[in-house]
């Protein structure tokens, strides 16, 4: 034990040398640290909501849209299948989890329904005698629905609240179908809540030339079709201008790859948009069998604009324009679509604004706390142990600055509760120490030598050392695995804390006893 290799000091040097790297940050102001060198450490610890103030939503997915949009989706498929086989039906629609269909002659009804059964999976049908033909959902497929749209929407949520990624924002699934989601240093919901208010789901659409537009006003919207209102045309009462448009989607947003704020030929802001080759290729097939006719681009279920279709599109890359369009309003369309469109419609159940200033108190009593804790823990440690204690001050010094340097690096959220873990560690951090040295002590009164003391001191509290940080560290891991918000922020810094303490308290402390000893070797002990 008492030879130590010049590679592992090497080592022990190195990685005491990155914790203050990545520590140091911390002193300086934010602009400072912004402003260092990219090929130097620059990162800070983040505040969490508790402590610098921000925005707390509790929002509710709206799953039900999810199954209706799949259900409608259904009729349309079985509507032209139907059609492509000759086979006459009525009654088409859908209820609240299924789909039926009666087929006229019951001698297709065998047909009809062999058909129908394999269009999707995840449905019961049967087929009655009078050749009605009923889908509906199972259990389990409506809640692997639910799922994914909660699951699908949280991600959409991130995406459209941290594009770059340095907001560090908390968003957790509470429940079967909510979402909790906590801004730091956002102090404007209104903003979240617009941010999120659309689902921003584009589709492109071919109009419904051959219907009726007085029938479909008056409430006659003919099979496979549907009226929308345009955004920002009207007419001389004020109305928005409808459109009669196919159900049926040409191009979905789905395929979209990147959306931009540009500007028209007029240079007014628009929307440039690129799909992807699936979606590229429908464009310009769409647009190729298309030419002189009005394709309708649909934003939520209004008409964004219809231009007609000049010529062949290849590439899947096009431009939305819009009569309302501001530099802003462009691109906040251009960071829904980039985000992605949510799979269903967000209700806002709760929301708050925290304020800084009790942030702020929790801060500088965090500091308080922390700074006579470690204060008296030094003092405790050098007047106990003597020289050994201040070995073990010097360790535990380097164990809040690895602590401060590890938050920094992997970009953690010090929370209220995550303070509260570092104060803990506080305590914690000495114990590894206490077990050597009061070990060395046993072995001293044996009447064993310096040198042999000091060895088996070591090797014998090695053992106890690792069992009572595993056993820590475990339950660390099931607080993080299981808890969720300020539970696993106090998880996450008790966990690096004893990571921490584990290396300070066997490799710097005992560096220092080492070194001492080879220096004075020193024919008795006082610990």
């Amino acid at each position: 034990m008492l030879k130590i290799e010049t590679w592992k000091l090497a080592v022990v040097g190195i990685l005491c040398a990155l914790g203050i790297a990545f520590a140091a940050p911390n002193v300086l102001d934010s602009e400072t640290a912004a402003d260092l060198p990219d090929f130097m450490p620059n990162k800070q610890i983040s505040l969490g909501l508790d402590l610098q103030g921000g925005s707390h939503l509790l929002l509710e997915v709206e799953v039900g849209v999810v199954v209706k949009e799949r259900l409608e989706a259904l009729v349309d498929t079985i509507r032209t299948e139907m059609r492509k086989e000759r086979i006459r039906y009525s009654g088409l629609g859908a209820a609240a989890t299924g789909v039926s269909v009666t087929i006229k002659d019951v001698a297709q009804a065998e047909k009809a329904y062999d058909i129908i059964r394999k269009l999707d999976v995840g449905y019961d049908t049967d087929l009655s005698d009078d050749g009605r033909i009923t889908m509906n959902l199972t259990e389990l497929s409506l809640k692997e629905r639910r799922i994914q749209a909660v699951d699908q929407s949280i991600e959409i949520v991130r995406r459209r609240v941290d594009p770059q990624g340095v907001k560090e924002p908390t968003i957790t699934r509470q429940g079967d179908d909510r979402i909790l989601l906590q801004v730091p240093g956002e102090d404007d919901p209104e903003k979240l809540k617009k941010l999120l208010g659309q689902t921003a789901k584009l589709t492109f659409h071919l109009m419904d030339e051959k219907g009726s537009m007085a029938d479909a006003l008056a409430g006659r919207v003919p099979p496979g079709s549907m009226l929308l209102p345009a955004v920002d045309e009207f007419d001389s009462a004020g109305r928005p201008r409808m459109f009669l448009l196919k159900k049926r989607v040409s191009v979905s947003g789905d395929t979209l790859v990147s959306a931009s704020m540009g500007f028209d030929e007029s240079t007014r802001p628009a929307v440039n948009f690129r799909l992807d080759a699936v979606g590229g290729k429908k464009f310009a097939d769409i647009t190729r069998a298309n030419l002189g006719k009005p394709f309708a681009i649909v934003l939520d279920n209004k008409v964004l604009s219809a231009p007609t279709i000049q010529g062949i599109i290849p590439g899947g890359s096009g431009q939305i324009t819009s009569g309302t369009f501001t530099t802003e309003s462009a691109r906040e369309l251009a960071l829904l679509l980039s985000a992605g469109a949510l799979p269903a419609p967000l209700t806002v159940l709760e929301e708050r604004s925290v304020g800084p200033g009790l942030g702020a108190d929790s801060v500088a009593a965090g500091k308080i706390a922390s700074m006579l804790g470690l204060a008296l823990v030094i003092i405790f440690m050098a007047v106990y142990y003597g020289r050994f204690g201040l070995f073990a001050d010097v360790a535990l010094i380097s164990n809040m600055v690895f602590i401060v340097a590890m938050l920094s690096a992997f970009g953690a959220t010090l929370t209220l509760p995550g303070i509260a873990g570092i104060v803990l560690t506080i305590g914690m951090a000495v114990d590894a120490n206490v077990l050597v040295f009061e070990r060395i002590r046993e072995e001293l009164k044996t009447g064993r030598g310096v040198m042999s003391a000091v060895d088996n001191g070591y090797k014998r509290a090695f053992g106890t050392i690792i069992d009572a940080n595993i056993t820590t560290l475990i339950a660390a891991t099931l607080l993080f695995a299981f808890g969720s918000g300020p539970v696993q922020g106090f998880a996450v810094t008790l966990a690096i804390g004893i990571i921490s303490s584990m290396f300070t308290a066997i490799w710097v402390t005992r560096i220092q006893v080492v070194l001492w000893l080879r220096k004075t070797r020193p024919a008795t002990l006082k610990i």
